[in-house]
């Protein structure tokens, strides 16, 4: 037998199986012939591994658009991988904005109060748009590529083998029905035996094969659990690398505010001319108490109760200092992070402010860089 004969002969046969399985499923779907079901066990494992599919596509695709709300940006950046090429690189939104803060502050001249508060906030703007960049970054590598080879690896496995898992489970339904036929002929004529035992034959071997199928089949599903806990892990990794960038940016707009409080209350107009709406210091513990009361590091009980009960009192607490303070004039005490301080209140005192003491040192401290202890 020549190659061309040997093609010709498979091409027949692999035509034959397929008119084969195409008539088997017309027939199921019409009633008109048995389907052998699977285990419950396995149509638990294929349901589970579908809704993983399902769920791991929306939550990878809306992390994009939450890391890159521009969808020309996300078709870009698509496009550059599939061509294996490295997109070019731009500024990102705060990157953007903080160098037009800057170059309109060097217009105005730092010298001026709004050119000097300018080129502040435009430092501060293209500092949170490098954390922002390695939010980005870093989700990307931790969290959105597991989960993108998930959808691209593993689970075009189990297609495949579930394909395959079906492919087989019609050969065999469909050698059930033919050897039903047989035996049904068989009863009439004595000559449908040898069809009989053939049948009976092809029904053993595509048995055999449908049980090594769904064995491979059951195999790859029960890794599902293990990628669950695998996307556990990256899902630990991107909500770390959240509070990172978050925890960065809070912190440096509390500089920003610092840094900004520390003008004069009323400033000389950028034409020289005397303002005539005096600014209102961003950096007040006012504002930094409203923006602190929904971090979990800020204490409720120090907020309410345990500052009302300081404030009324003529005692004393110890207080863990939340983050490094640099002291605006001689009045204020400067805090390190984590160090422990006594802290009272003194009749007549702002409300946004007690006083502080280390060792002979003592000044005032803003409550919202405390928490108090028990």
């Amino acid at each position: 037998m020549n190659i061309m004969d040997f093609n010709v002969k498979k091409l027949a046969a692999d035509a034959g199986t397929f008119l084969s399985r195409a008539v088997q499923f017309t027939e199921e779907k019409l009633g008109q012939a048995e389907k052998t079901e699977l285990d419950a066990h396995l149509e638990n494992l294929l349901s589970k591994a579908e809704c993983t599919k399902l769920w791991t596509e929306k939550i990878m695709k809306q992390t994009e658009v939450l890391l890159q709300p521009n969808p020309n940006a996300r078709i870009e950046e698509f496009v550059y991988e599939k061509l294996d090429r490295k997109a070019p690189s731009r500024m990102n939104n705060p990157e953007l904005l903080g160098q037009y803060m800057i170059d309109a502050g060097n217009e105005f001249g730092p010298g001026t109060a709004y050119g000097n508060a300018l080129l502040k906030c435009g430092e501060t703007q293209k500092r949170i748009g490098a954390a922002d960049r390695e939010l980005i970054q870093t989700s990307a590598i931790n969290f959105l590529t597991p989960l993108r080879n998930f959808i691209e690896g593993d689970y075009k496995t189990i297609t495949k083998e579930r394909k395959l898992l079906q492919n087989k489970r019609l050969d065999l339904d469909a050698a059930k029905t033919r050897l039903k036929k047989a035996k049904v002929a068989e009863a009439r004529a004595a000559i449908w035996a040898e069809e009989v035992t053939k049948s009976e034959q092809e029904v053993r071997i595509t048995q055999s094969e449908f049980d090594r199928q769904a064995e491979i089949t059951r195999l790859l599903l029960e890794g599902i659990s293990s990628t669950h806990a695998h996307h556990l892990r990256c899902l630990n990794d991107f909500v770390e690398a959240q509070m990172t960038y978050y925890a960065q940016c809070y912190q440096y707009m509390l500089d920003l505010q610092k840094q900004l409080g520390s003008f004069p209350s009323t400033f000389l107009s950028n034409n020289n001319q005397s303002s005539t709406t005096p600014m209102q210091s961003v950096s007040s513990p006012s504002v930094l108490a409203s923006a602190s009361a929904s971090l979990p590091s800020v204490s409720n009980s120090m907020v309410t109760s345990g500052l009302s009960e300081l404030k009324s009192s003529s005692g004393s607490r110890k207080a863990r200092v939340l983050y490094d303070y640099d002291a605006a004039n001689s009045s204020e005490l400067s805090l390190l992070a984590d160090e422990v301080i006594t802290v009272y209140s003194i009749p007549g005192m702002d409300s946004d402010w007690l006083m502080g003491e280390r060792g002979n040192q003592k000044g005032k401290v803003p409550i919202t860089y405390l928490e108090l202890l028990n």
